[in-house]
């Protein structure tokens, strides 16, 4: 069992900003930038291209409404994308607010409060429900 069907089952806490039948968003406890969101489908699968394409497409739909609400609710030029899968063999999209290049090299890390990360998917969680109706 990984770490995110963990956060799933709600074995392990996280910040949540989204989720439904088959996806959860949340941020990342260790962010390249604040904001820092990861988007895993509940069945729990290894590598991305082992989806179904009806699965992936889901999971992209579903990424692309939670990157709508990122881009509002956390000030950046853009919500960079990603899809590595080594450090947690579990399908995760990071979606990342992006300033700068090194915001997608996952070498510099930012460091938020426990309050910070409260109030920020709280923020973003809003914004996600605002929008929930987005095609």
């Amino acid at each position: 069992m990984s770490i995110f069907t963990k956060i799933i089952t709600g074995e392990i806490p996280s910040y949540k900003v989204a989720e439904n039948e088959d996806f959860i968003a949340f941020l990342d406890i260790n962010p390249n930038a604040k904001g820092h969101t990861l988007v895993v489908p509940k069945k729990e699968e290894n590598k991305i291209f082992d989806l179904s394409v009806a699965e992936y497409t889901k999971l992209m739909a579903f990424s692309y409404k939670v990157a709508k609400a990122l881009e509002k609710a956390v000030p950046c030029l853009r919500v960079g994308m990603s899809v590595i899968g080594l450090e947690v063999p579990h399908v995760h999209v990071h979606l990342v607010p992006t300033n700068k290049m090194a915001d997608m090299q996952f070498t510099e890390k930012v460091q938020l409060s426990k309050e910070e990360f409260s109030a920020l998917a709280e923020t973003i969680a809003k914004t996600f429900n605002k929008n929930e109706t987005l095609d």
